[in-house]
């Protein structure tokens, strides 16, 4: 049964039982719970990694050029403005 399909006697009983584990049974039970989940990742291939990684760099460089450019002009603006 999942935990809300329990009725909430049941489940108050349950979460007491799990405060009553020791720290080193909640930090085995968080670690064994990690090693499962990882286990299920799909991880890139290491072309799939080197094409995302340039993805990212070149959208990077592409954000600060841009944001650079409206940087200047701003401060251009606001110098024929006000200096």
């Amino acid at each position: 049964m999942t935990e809300t399909h329990r009725p909430p006697a049941e489940r108050e009983r349950t979460s007491r039982t799990a405060d009553r584990r020791s720290l080193g049974a909640r930090l085995g039970l968080f670690y064994r719970q990690v090693i499962a989940e990882l286990r299920k990742v799909v991880w890139p291939t290491r072309s799939q990694l080197i094409t995302y990684t340039a993805v990212v760099l070149v959208f990077v460089a592409f954000i600060i050029t841009v944001v650079s450019l409206l940087d200047f002009g701003f401060g251009y603006l606001v110098l024929k403005v006000f200096g």
